[in-house]
């Protein structure tokens, strides 16, 4: 097998589709969806009931002003457990372990919090 140093850093591909687009939307299969019934099944109350949880955990010592930041900190939150759990499977990784994807959820945030910062 003929392979070089740098082959360790090539995304990995399965039939022509790389496998970051399987990882990064397979999360969205497992968050909730909005349901307008009064008896939910006991999926959908685990999944609130995390969301609520989390959501009262980041936003417990912050103040009212801070608490415009609750939607985006709790989904980024859940959205990179989900991706980093997916590197448990066998054969996949991880898609935060590449700096394209950490600089693409950092840099937005961290410009957002210096213009509000500003004005």
């Amino acid at each position: 097998m003929n392979l070089s140093f740098f082959d360790q850093f090539s995304s990995p591909s399965f039939l022509g589709i790389p496998l970051i687009l399987i990882s990064m939307t397979f999360p969205a299969l497992l968050l909730p969806s909005l349901d307008n019934r009064w008896i939910t099944n006991r999926l959908s109350t685990l999944q609130l009931w995390f969301i609520n949880l989390v959501t009262k955990q980041l936003m417990m010592p912050l103040d009212k002003k801070g608490h415009k930041w609750a939607l985006i900190l709790t989904s980024l939150m859940i959205f990179l457990l989900l991706i980093n759990l997916l590197g448990l499977l066998p054969y996949t990784f991880t898609p935060t372990t590449q700096l394209s994807m950490n600089l693409a959820l950092a840099f937005p945030l961290w410009l957002a919090t210096l213009l509000t910062g500003l004005r």
